[in-house]
């Protein structure tokens, strides 16, 4: 945790210099900083709503189309148990997916902005 105290005396300084609110209020209204929200936005959104969707369906099929949830597929495994474990599944999935476009396209943008106000600091 940081504070604005001053180190004691005899103990040198050794955390670096922080950027001033101007510095961060600049890099906010940038457009390298705007370029960075439509990547993750682009991406983070439609997945949501997406998965959104797919669990309501889920949840009001359980709940209103209980024939067809229960449905026996083979065995004693039916229609709602198969979409429980999808939705599990698709968890993950998007997790991964999440991860995978993060360390490709968010990630470089995100260090290119905190290089350039480290060294602007």
């Amino acid at each position: 945790m940081a504070t604005d105290a001053p180190p004691p005396p005899g103990v040198a300084e050794t955390s670096p210099a922080q950027p001033t609110t101007e510095s961060f209020v600049e890099v906010q209204e940038s457009a390298e900083f705007g370029e960075l929200r439509r990547a993750y936005r682009s991406f983070a959104f439609p997945l949501t709503v997406a998965f959104i969707a797919w669990y309501l369906l889920y949840v009001l099929l359980s709940n209103y189309a209980g024939g067809f949830m229960g449905t026996k597929l083979f065995g004693n495994i039916n229609v709602a148990l198969v979409f429980g474990l999808a939705q599990f599944a698709t968890t993950f999935l998007i997790a991964w997916l999440y991860s995978r476009h993060a360390a490709a396209e968010l990630d470089p943008k995100a260090e290119a902005i905190k290089s350039r106000m480290e060294a602007d600091a």
